[in-house]
């Protein structure tokens, strides 16, 4: 009695009651690149608008899938931009199960860098790709939110011109968990 009272305490005060067969892991972003909430390298700032940087997406690793997961979405966002609607600098949907990575530059259009099947939106700034960091020059921090989403679906079909918003609703509709690293930039 007192050993069944003892695991009895222990699973009260225990998350392993939680899982009974085991730790469920959870979906889980990381990069050798950026970090949440550091600032990000001239690595990563756009090369245009006034900014020199040179324009490199992050390498970008992920493991704990969830259960259903048939494809993989990667945005990367600026909420501080001042458009009233934020800024797209990064949308890549259709990635396939089996990928769990991003390697550095693989949002180059001009390479062959992206997972085979992929598909990279239209940017804010009109590029088919990564575009990086180039906030107006004293505006203060930005906050670049690079989201990794679980899909339930193989594939996400879209128009060829389909703007940020269509694309992001069409993620979030078919997403079954996300994994963010907020990374920061600004420019004095």
């Amino acid at each position: 009695m007192n050993i069944s009272l003892n695991i009895k305490q222990l699973c009260a005060i225990s998350t392993l009651c939680l899982a009974p067969l085991g730790w469920a892991e959870s979906l889980t972003l990381t990069s050798e690149d950026i970090a949440d909430g550091k600032f990000m390298t001239k690595a990563q700032e756009f090369n245009g608008f006034g900014c020199s940087g040179d324009d490199l997406s992050p390498q970008l690793t992920w493991s704990g899938a969830p259960a259903g997961t048939k494809s993989f979405a990667l945005t990367a966002y600026d909420p501080d931009a001042p458009t009233g609607s934020g800024w797209w600098h990064w949308q890549i949907i259709n990635i396939p199960l089996n990928v769990n990575e991003l390697v550095q530059g693989a949002g180059n259009p001009n390479q062959t860098l992206a997972p085979k099947g992929s598909v990279q939106i239209a940017n804010d700034y009109g590029v088919h790709g990564f575009g990086g960091a180039c906030p107006p020059q004293g505006h203060g921090v930005h906050h670049y939110r690079f989201t990794l989403h679980a899909l339930s679906t193989d594939k996400i079909d879209l128009p060829e011109n389909a703007s940020g918003a269509l694309t992001g609703y069409m993620i979030n509709a078919n997403s079954i968990e996300t994994s963010t690293i907020e990374s920061l930039y600004k420019r004095d």
